[in-house]
Parts: structure tokens; sequence; C-alpha cells
């Protein structure tokens, strides 16, 4: 099985190469962020003639999370955590996966800059409150995946120049510390789990050559229960799609599963 999370940075204006990306690489579930758009206006039909049912939570412009998926989910879930904005960031379905039912966790987490602000404020409210949802999620379910844009840089390895980031929302000590809490409750961080000390991003911004100089961060992730660690099979960071004509800034993040 074939899991893939991407931030698309607008569903629309990225179809052409969402489409692509699905005709090449053929995931069995794609957990988008940042589709900008309201359900009315997502794209179903491309989607349903590419072999995908579509789940959606999305908003106007901005934010915005979907679940594409080949095989039938269900419990589709938009109100995990209780979002004083109201902006929609989260989406929750439960999968069958071998005996099992997988419950499989789409985020998109608030940027948070800059810090000194009511957005920073924002950032750390929304992880609080999502920690604390997963605590809850685990005594009904240990089998969870976590996958999305969580907008955290984990270790100094998960960016070119971590002294640049010192005061970024990104990297501040206080949101590490929430992604190791996450950790913590019994996940993995399932890329690093696999390469410990391999040097990947899987954002490059669009101002200053970025993409071209590698200049990137690694802040999409999948986290996975440990007890489901030994059906990992491998995960990759695709990067051709952000090297395509009118691209996201992020990548596919894919990991298989036995």
């Amino acid at each position: 099985m074939k899991i893939v999370s991407w931030n698309v940075n607008s569903v629309r204006a990225r179809i052409d190469n969402i489409l692509d990306y699905i005709s090449d690489s053929k995931p069995d579930i794609l957990m988008l962020q940042e589709i900008k758009t309201e359900e009315k206006n997502f794209p179903f039909m491309d989607f349903k003639n590419a072999g995908y049912e579509s789940h959606v939570f999305g908003q106007k412009s901005y934010n915005g999370v979907a679940i594409l998926s080949k095989k039938k989910i269900g419990k589709i879930n938009t109100t995990l955590i209780k979002d004083k904005l109201n902006q929609a960031r989260v989406i929750v379905a439960d999968i069958d996966y071998k005996t099992t039912i997988l419950k499989l966790i789409n985020i998109y987490v608030p940027n948070g800059n800059p810090i000194n602000t009511e957005k920073f404020e924002y950032k750390k409210d929304w992880l609080n409150a999502f920690v604390k949802e997963i605590k809850k999620t685990l005594n009904n379910n240990k089998n969870i995946i976590i996958g999305g844009d969580f907008n955290i840089i984990p270790e100094e390895i998960d960016v070119y120049n971590f002294e640049k980031y010192k005061n970024d929302a990104l990297f501040k000590i206080e949101i590490r510390k929430k992604f190791r809490e996450l950790i913590n409750l019994g996940f993995v961080d399932a890329y690093r789990y696999l390469n410990k000390k391999k040097q990947e991003y899987t954002f490059w911004d669009y101002m200053a050559g970025s993409w071209q100089k590698n200049y990137g961060l690694r802040i999409d992730h999948f986290l996975v229960s440990n007890n489901l660690t030994d059906n990992i099979k491998k995960i990759f960071i695709n990067k051709k799609p952000r090297g395509k004509v009118k691209p996201s800034d992020h990548t596919p993040v894919e990991i298989y599963f036995n």
C-alpha cells in the first residue's frame, strides 16, 4: 500500500501536475494539503476519472485538506480539534489494512510566522489541541498514520542552514518540542526512522533560486504508530514534481507499507 502526502499549494492551479503525478506514481491514497478551495469548487470529477474517490475539508482561498483514495474509506471526520479560527486544517478517515483498521490523519499545521504575533500563538494553541486529541484517539485505535505539512523542522539536519531559522516559527524550540511530544505518544518519524543521517528536503521556497541551490526544508512528515513500524517498507521524497513547470513549493512524500 502506497500513501502519499503532498502540499499542492492550490489544487486547481496544480491540477495538471497532480494528475500527471497520479498517472506516473499510482498512489493508493493521496493526502493533499493547502488545496485553497471550497468543497463546491474541488475537482472531484478529474480525480474520479483517474480512479479516486475524494473527501474534502475546504476553505475559500486558504488552507484546506483532502484525502483521495482508490479504495473505500469511511468515518470521515473534519472536527478532530476545536480550531478557534475555524480553519480547514485536518481531515481524518478509516481504512481497512490487512486484519485491522488504520486511522489516517491528514494535517496542515499553521505556519506561525512571524513569531511574537498572534499567528505564532495560534500555532502553539493548535498544536496543543492536536496533541491532546491524539492522546484520546490512541485510547481507541493504536494503528494511526499522521501525514501532512507539519510546518515543523524537527532537527538541524532537516534544513539547509539552521542558523537562518533560529527565530523562525518552523524551528522554534517550543514548536520542535511539540513534534517530539507527538512522537513520544507512540510514533516514529518514518523518514528519520529509515534514514538516520540522510539530508533531504520536502519544501523549497519560490524565492532566491532556492530550488536550484537546494536551499530546502524537511517540513512534510509521516508519523507512524510504533506497532506499525515493521510494516513500513520504505519512504521516498519524490522531487520530480518540484521541477515541473508551475510547481507547488512542496514535493510529495511517499510511504510504502507491506
